[in-house]
């Protein structure tokens, strides 16, 4: 079995297909950790979930865009901040409903964070508050937070700082790396940044998390 990650999707099914295919994953012995919002900005939500359900050994942590997208489901309403935000998109992939069960499902039983290789490496949406222990993170922290990002960038040139959490690795979407001028996967203090701007224009990229070897979609 090999073990992947893949950042944010954010509606970009042809993009997903295309790295599933250059990284040729095996769709029924690999594993896949989602690194979520797999909805929104793009066109194709609807068709991106499907291509996940494929995949027979799937991990999915929950996105703050994906708990948007479940509100509507649940109470057929969006916030105005979601639906400029992408939502308007989701909406019209499933033209304006229903949703299909299996995709609520999905994003329902979505984990906060996933921990692999004995609680060594920590995957989540946005990351965690650095200065405060694991087990006081909040939801807030771990979808909607950039305080773990926004560390390392800053003791980027810190020779005395390795690692910023007490774990191996800790990989992270949310953030896009396109907002510090790069359009590939950072490594910075013991945090990968899987979310390299699908949503945003840039390319989708998917980690061997054992080899670091990454594929990346066209934009």
């Amino acid at each position: 079995m090999r073990r992947f990650v893949i950042g944010d999707i954010h509606g970009r099914a042809a993009a997903l297909e295309e790295c599933l295919t250059l990284a040729r994953v095996d769709r029924d012995d690999d594993l896949l950790i989602c690194l979520g919002d797999v909805c929104d900005r793009g066109p194709d939500t609807r068709r991106s979930i499907d291509l996940l359900l494929t995949v027979k050994h799937l991990v999915y942590v929950l996105g703050n865009h994906d708990k948007w997208f479940l509100r509507w489901t649940e109470t057929g309403e969006g916030d105005f901040s979601w639906t400029a935000q992408g939502g308007k998109e989701t909406i019209r992939s499933y033209e304006g409903g229903p949703v299909p069960g299996e995709h609520v499902r999905l994003l329902r039983e979505a984990r906060l964070y996933y921990l692999l290789d004995e609680g060594t490496r920590l995957f989540v949406h946005a990351g965690i508050d650095p200065d405060k222990p694991f087990e006081a993170q909040e939801e807030y922290d771990f979808l909607w937070s950039r305080t773990l990002v926004e560390r390392a960038m800053d003791l980027i040139d810190d020779p005395d700082v390795d690692n910023l959490t007490p774990f191996k690795e800790v990989y992270v979407g949310h953030t896009p790396t396109l907002n510090y001028g790069f359009d590939v996967p950072l490594f910075i203090k013991g945090v990968w940044m899987l979310d390299t701007g699908a949503g945003w224009g840039g390319p989708l990229t998917l980690m061997d998390v054992d080899t670091h070897e990454y594929w990346q979609s066209r934009r």
